[in-house]
């Protein structure tokens, strides 16, 4: 593993391949009927003790993330919090895995909940234990064993999260973790016959062929996937409010962020101005070493991330201004506002996944909704306007699967997250996690003879 800040080795893992995915399914299978088994409340006392085991080792876990994935240390400490609180909130599920009864005709007729079986769980390198935790808390709660395949360049929490559910009490082969290339270990997870589910964050292009590789079996799939979001900001907005919340909606953990505010609609009456507010906000950002306390971005994942953001600028769109960043080893990159963009350019239409954000010009309402709507993504957004009835109806206007009026906010433990068109399907988080871990059953006992 290389650290992005210093671009020094940080660690030596063994490379898994088939032979190891199929010994962490087989773990997972033989553990699959005892877990399930397990009284709801012995399940979610489990889930509690790691909830709490977790947050005893908070910090160890924050560093060893924002060293990994080379994220700021107060971002890092943030989501190794959100790992916590998102065991904490599915502790209480399985207790509360709830049916129906339906009135039929010579009987009674009810639903129930069963776990999927081994569950297949590929995450990515940009948030790696926290976009782990959205799928391991419900899947777990819900009586599902799992093998988790992180992301190759980021797998250390992962390994160490395995290491704490074995500490925390959980029964040997209920958590199995298999690092190596998705093009072997998640090719086999998505192909192997004794894995139910899939679940995968990532780009829209592997998922593309995800589906496609579990529909032979007919897994099951959820999937989030990339983004292209919108930050529109109506010229009656509070403008300074907007302009000190766009950057990090932009940049935050150096823009790899599938939820990313990247495209920046502001109404060309007040443009210039918001553009004035802009700069100062973007000039003040602070990039740097990411265990530095002062740090609110660090460098990219790898130099090849680095050649992929910078191959948008091109030209096509004029750098209105940019940020600074370190010089010497990492792989760093200055935060950038391009602008303006026209709506065909490639930065408009692309997923950088870097620090590039895109400033378009919209005339009013309308053509603010076109354009928020003028991509294949539906992941995220932003309204920002004084008038409550219009945000509402650009809210609703504006295909994406999370929106937030006035804030850039996109992800809460308690409420649903996930895509609109190739931003994916299925939810995570929230109380609706739980449908894609589980199948309804119907049972319908006879009364009448």
């Amino acid at each position: 593993m290389i650290e992005p800040a210093t671009e020094a080795v940080l660690a030596d893992v063994p490379r898994a391949g088939v032979e190891e995915t199929d010994e962490a399914v087989a773990r997972a299978k033989a553990a699959l009927p005892a877990w399930r088994a397990l009284t709801p409340g012995a399940r979610a006392q489990m889930l509690r003790s790691l909830a709490d085991t977790l947050a005893e080792h908070h910090e160890e876990l924050a560093v060893l993330e924002a060293r990994n994935a080379g994220k700021a240390i107060g971002d890092a400490r943030g989501e190794m919090a959100m790992v916590v609180d998102t065991f904490r909130y599915y502790s209480g599920a399985p207790e509360r895995l709830l049916g129906d009864t339906i009135p039929v005709a010579g009987g009674q007729a009810f639903t129930v909940r069963e776990p999927l079986g081994v569950v297949g769980l590929i995450t990515p390198w940009n948030f790696p234990l926290t976009i782990a935790s959205w799928k391991l808390a419900p899947a777990l709660a819900a009586g599902n064993t799992v093998v988790l395949k992180p992301a190759e360049l980021t797998p250390l929490t992962a390994l160490r999260f395995a290491e704490l559910a074995e500490q925390a009490g959980l029964p040997d082969g209920v958590v199995n973790v298999v690092v190596g290339p998705g093009r072997t270990c998640g090719q086999r997870l998505v192909e192997h016959p004794d894995v139910a589910k899939i679940a995968f964050t990532g780009s829209t292009e592997v998922g593309r062929s995800i589906a496609a590789g579990a529909a032979a079996s007919i897994k099951r799939v959820t999937l989030e996937l990339g983004g292209k979001s919108a930050n529109i900001i109506f010229a009656d907005a509070d403008l300074e409010a907007a302009a000190a919340a766009a950057p990090l909606a932009v940049f935050g953990n150096a823009g790899q962020d599938c939820c990313a505010r990247s495209r920046i609609l502001v109404q060309e009456s007040v443009l210039e101005r918001f553009l004035e507010l802009l700069e100062p906000e973007v000039k003040a950002l602070r990039v740097g070493d990411p265990l530095d306390e002062s740090t609110e971005m660090g460098p990219l994942i790898s130099a090849e991330q680095r050649e992929s953001v910078g191959s948008f600028l091109n030209g096509e769109a004029p750098i209105a201004f940019q940020g600074d960043a370190p010089d010497g080893p990492g792989y760093w990159f200055a935060p950038t506002v391009l602008a303006p963009v026209k709506p065909g350019d490639r930065v408009a239409r692309e997923e950088v996944f870097g620090p590039i954000a895109a400033v378009l010009s919209f005339s009013d309402e309308a053509e603010a909704v076109r354009l928020a709507n003028d991509t294949i993504y539906g992941l995220s957004g932003s309204v920002w306007s004084r008038d409550g009835a219009r945000a509402l109806r650009v809210a609703r206007g504006v295909e994406t699967g999370v929106l937030s009026i006035n804030s850039n906010t996109s992800v809460r433990v308690t409420t649903p997250f996930g895509g609109f068109k190739q931003s994916g399907y299925g939810r995570e988080l929230g109380p609706h996690a739980l449908d894609a871990y589980t199948e309804v059953k119907m049972i319908f006992y006879a009364t009448e003879g």
